[in-house]
């Protein structure tokens, strides 16, 4: 999309401009998380989750009928700024699951991000210019010749309208009490033994603050961790898509988009079947947290072979690169449900929409950093295939592992704050 709306001077430079195009959705959901985990609080999960996915429905829309780098560029930034459902959708899926049950709550949400994989990228690579590719069902004339990115547009805003439709059925999970009697039911559950522990803390988080929230460290320190491990997945997807594509004079691997969007459906249905199906008997048998640290180094390990793939050609180059991205996506789902486990366990119910509001803020902001920041580093890495310690796209791979390397060093104590029941 980059190259045809001809800002790219360069192939070179493509990276660099697509990097901002991604940049200024997270920026934009950078600035609104907060306010909207707030009115999640105030006005119930399901309001906020209907808005956000009519504001897909629109923005989506109109970035694929873009016909300019800018308005690419407005389109993205107010999609993030309006869509406010991360947050807010974590809390929920927290809230409608008994506790030993919360493991698999988090990880059918983030499942999403799977099915995401599955279709998303099935829809991008086989839709996108859809008058080149199949001139006998779509004119050059018509709508979709001359916007030829709103197709797989206009699909995904499809889907998104018929989520909004299926939120009728879903219940909200904020309940909303005169504070009177809450304290009465609380004092209750005190002298019966039951839940004194979680009835204290509901008093205590009532007058909690947004600031309050910041000085808990258990909170933060998961949320920092949160942060690092998403700005290394957005940089490696943008990444990862970009030197896929590129040619074998820039050490790409010369896919095609639909071969990208094939590798990326592929990882995105086995991540499904791992969240599934894999992930609630390894959550059963050793816990949500343990699987992190030996997640986040064979994540490391695998990135670290990415470079040498560009020795291999035909058959052999499609096998392997769909068993590693599988992998890293495997790797990256085990990371991503213990970091909202332990977002979610160190708050209250009271607290969960702000919580997930100001982690969302600071994940934005990272992740907002991620594709400028990675589209600048491949164009650098390109420019610079030789001459160097090492060749571009070696350090390319190594500057993506040494943000993982820190991310996985911030695991132990005294950085990370655990509950005693939750230690790795």
């Amino acid at each position: 999309m980059i190259r045809d709306l001809k800002i790219a001077k360069e192939e070179q430079d493509i990276g660099f401009y697509a990097g901002f195009v991604g940049a200024t959705y997270f920026l934009g959901r950078t600035i609104s998380a907060v306010p909207w985990g707030m009115f999640a609080d105030k006005y119930g999960r399901k309001p906020c989750i209907v808005i956000s996915i009519l504001a897909v429905v629109v923005f989506n829309t109109l970035f694929g009928l873009s016909t300019t780098y800018w308005m690419a560029i407005v389109t993205r930034g107010l999609l993030g700024l309006l869509c406010g459902i991360l947050g807010p959708i974590k809390a929920y899926a927290s809230e409608v699951c008994r506790k030993e049950h919360q493991a698999l709550g988090i990880s059918l949400v983030t499942s999403s991000r799977a099915i995401a994989l599955v279709i998303g990228p099935a829809i991008g690579g086989f839709l996108a210019q859809p008058a080149k590719k199949y001139p006998n069902l779509f004119s050059e004339e018509s709508i979709f010749g001359r916007f030829p990115y709103f197709l797989p547009c206009f699909v995904i805003s499809v889907l998104a309208a018929g989520s909004c439709i299926a939120c009728i059925w879903l219940p909200e999970t904020l309940h909303f009490h005169n504070d009177d009697k809450v304290e009465a039911i609380d004092e209750l559950e005190a002298q019966a033994g039951d839940s004194d522990l979680d009835a204290q803390k509901a008093k205590e988080s009532r007058g909690e603050s947004t600031k309050n929230l910041l000085k808990n460290w258990q909170l933060m320190s998961a949320v920092i961790l949160y942060c690092i491990f998403s700005l290394h997945d957005t940089a490696y997807l943008e990444i990862f898509s970009l030197w896929a594509v590129s040619s074998r004079k820039f050490q790409g691997l010369s896919l095609t988009s639909q071969d990208v969007g094939t590798v990326l459906a592929v990882s995105g249905f086995g991540v499904l079947v791992y969240q599934l199906a894999i992930y609630p008997f390894l959550a059963k048998y050793f816990g949500p947290i343990k699987p992190f640290r030996p997640a986040a180094v064979l994540s490391i390990l695998l990135l670290a072979t990415y470079p040498f793939m560009t020795n291999l050609h035909g058959p052999e180059l499609k096998i392997l690169i769909n068993i590693a991205s599988l992998l890293k996506n495997m790797f990256a789902a085990t990371i991503t449900i213990a970091c909202n486990i332990l977002q979610n366990t160190a708050v209250t119910q009271e607290q969960r929409g702000v919580a997930n509001g100001i982690s969302v803020t600071l994940m934005s902001m990272f992740k907002a950093v991620a594709p400028a920041a990675a589209g600048i580093l491949f164009s650098w890495a390109q420019k610079h295939i030789s001459g160097l310690f090492l060749p571009g796209d070696q350090i390319l791979f190594l500057m993506l592992n040494m943000v993982s390397v820190i991310g996985l060093v911030l695991t132990f104590k005294p950085f990370l704050s655990l509950p005693n029941a939750m230690s790795m």
